[in-house]
């Protein structure tokens, strides 16, 4: 059995032409809701290489702990370990560019 300790988070990815330079705005496109987080997606990959996982870390009582976990669990990965704690579960902001760049 593996333990992966670590982040739980929703990533907000954004489509953008280009990158933006310091104080600019550029418009994206659709953007889309992932499950995301270095420990979760550590998680998620040993158990799709066949590996049972339990994952340790915390989400927040909001509606993107629901995101965040769903695909884990639909997944095979035990989430008895993590939390829900009274902070905000984590987001990030990743902006990609047409030419592969991110944020």
């Amino acid at each position: 059995m593996i333990v992966v300790f670590g982040s739980v988070n929703v990533d907000l990815i954004i489509p953008v032409p280009r990158l933006p330079r310091l104080g600019e705005t550029v418009l994206g496109g659709d953007y889309a809701l992932l499950p995301g987080g270095k420990g979760a997606n550590q998680a998620l990959a040993a158990r799709r290489a066949g590996a049972e996982v339990v994952l340790a870390g915390a989400v927040g009582s909001d509606s993107f702990a629901g995101i965040a976990l769903n695909l884990l669990r639909r997944d095979g990965v035990d989430a008895q370990l993590v939390r829900v704690v009274e902070q905000p579960t984590g987001c990030a902001a990743i902006m990609v560019s047409s030419e592969g760049g991110r944020t």
